[in-house]
């Protein structure tokens, strides 16, 4: 079993080793949790994290606001190779046990749309609501300060750093994934799960937009906005809007599918969903308006037009026959588009897969074959929607972690 970094321990190292019970590496919204859960147990936990500014994801969430849970989060919500392993800890953890937390730290929220809450004033809210929970319990703070080795001994674990050395008996790792690297995201816990040879599912852009070929995509577009019923494979469908953009589609809708989208696989749209749009067509079938401006009654006009001039010879409604007339509409039903990649990590808010949790227990988040080694969060197997789910798989990891570490 490998070392992040091949350094052998030894008393004579010129870093002090301090002994501790629990060390907690990443201090954003799981590793926090998880921190002021095991330090209000009565346990002594340092909390480490590379950057010096606490929780930056937290920060630019929800547009600086933290949409910090969905009211519906459930196990349907998430994606994982085991969709039955986020059940425990989300039951362990609610929703309604975070909103709780919110309440007594009298943060003002508010319900936007389908279940998701966000704060009225600012995401530092929840970060400072984490920061003092922390704080209540003592836990030592060590931000600015990275992890140069971890191995692991007959007591536990000996944590390396750049300041100092930590002998634990429970190592916490909550260091997310590889989205958004510009606030700092690492592949640092998919390292750690190699050297204690963890399997790790394939991973992937997670809730990220999608891109078209040139020839593929209408570049006059960009900025259009419209209400689609989106779904790619044989994952569920989602209703929200799509946006185009120059290089593809963006918007809730293909957020959410592109957790369940496949390079190679096409994706479809139903852009008028639930209307009848032959019947529609059918009304309007005896009149000299164009088919453009028929559809532009229910669609944006920009969208209206290149669609037509993509699909079919542009002419008065009375010149279609009714089964050109039912192809248009079922083209509109059922738009397949086959996207040519995704934006990749720099625009994704998640990342899909992680470590497996084949190699974690469900109520605890413990290593199975690695006693006192914990995973929470991001890092692991189990992406949420779009809409709070996440945050939510945060707090219900990162607070079992804590209360078993």
């Amino acid at each position: 079993m490998r070392a992040l970094i091949q350094t052998p321990f030894s008393p004579m190292h010129p870093h002090a080793t301090q002994d501790i019970d629990v060390v907690v590496i990443g201090a954003g919204a799981a590793g926090m949790m998880a921190a002021a859960g095991a330090s209000q147990r009565g346990r002594g936990v340092a909390l480490i994290d590379h950057s010096e500014r606490l929780a930056e994801k937290i920060r630019i969430s929800g547009g600086g606001r933290c949409n910090f849970t969905n009211v519906a989060a459930r196990a349907e919500c998430y994606v994982s190779r085991n969709p039955h392993y986020c059940k425990s800890a989300l039951a362990q953890y609610t929703a309604r046990d975070f909103i709780d937390l919110v309440d007594r730290y009298s943060i003002a929220w508010h319900e936007k749309k389908l279940g998701q809450l966000f704060c009225d004033d600012s995401a530092q809210n929840i970060i400072d609501l984490l920061k003092a929970e922390c704080d209540a319990g003592g836990t030592e703070w060590r931000t600015g300060t990275s992890v140069t080795a971890i191995e692991r001994v007959a007591t536990g674990y000996i944590v390396r750093t750049s300041r100092e050395h930590w002998r634990c008996q429970s190592l916490i790792i909550a260091t997310g994934g590889l989205s958004i690297p510009p606030i700092g995201a690492t592949g640092f816990g998919y390292e750690v799960a190699k050297q204690f040879e963890l399997p790790i599912t394939p991973l992937a852009a997670g809730l990220v937009p999608l891109t078209f070929e040139p020839k593929d995509l209408y570049t006059d577009l960009a900025g259009v906005s419209l209400d689609c019923d989106a779904q790619a494979g044989d994952g569920p469908s989602f209703r929200e809007n799509i946006l185009f953009t120059h290089r593809g589609v963006s918007g809730p809708a293909i957020l959410q599918i592109s957790s369940y989208w496949a390079p190679g696989e096409e994706i479809s749209l139903d852009l008028l969903p639930g209307r009848d749009v032959h019947q529609l067509f059918m009304e309007a079938a005896r009149s000299e308006t164009l088919l453009p401006n028929v559809l532009a009654d229910w669609l944006p006009k920009r969208f209206a037009q290149a669609f037509c001039a993509a699909f079919v010879d542009i002419k008065p409604m009375k010149q279609y026959t009714p089964r050109e007339l039912e192809q248009v509409a079922a083209r509109l039903h059922d738009w397949r588009v086959v996207p040519s990649g995704s934006q990749g990590y720099k625009k994704a808010e998640v990342t899909r897969g992680g470590v497996d949790t084949a190699a974690l227990s469900s109520k605890t988040m413990e290593a199975r074959k690695v006693p006192g080694l914990y995973f929470v969060g991001e890092v692991v197997d189990v992406t949420g929607w779009l809409g709070g789910y996440n945050f939510q798989w945060a707090w219900s990891s990162g607070w079992v972690a804590g209360q078993c570490a």
